[in-house]
């Protein structure tokens, strides 16, 4: 399934670690917001102003007790989704 394609309501999962680049408020930079493998939630779904073909995700990510933390803003290459076989 291509990413490009899901919707509010989706779930995803971290690719990889993802970590604050400082931009996120109430937080410090080089923080770990997502372990790769995180379990997460699509929350809203936009583009970069200045490259519109450049999605962004907000996605809520399930911390170790199941909790949905803040939204997170995710690329593409930031999400995976699982296989169906």
């Amino acid at each position: 399934m291509n990413i490009e394609e899901l919707d509010l309501g989706d779930v995803v999962y971290a690719a990889r670690p993802i970590v604050d680049d400082g931009s996120m408020p109430d937080s410090e930079e080089g923080i770990l917001l997502a372990e790769a493998g995180a379990r997460g939630v699509i929350v809203m779904k936009g583009y970069v102003e200045e490259d519109p073909g450049r999605s962004v995700f907000l996605v809520r990510f399930e911390d170790r007790d199941l909790n949905l933390g803040p939204p997170i803003g995710c690329w593409v290459e930031d999400l995976t989704v699982p296989t169906v076989q």
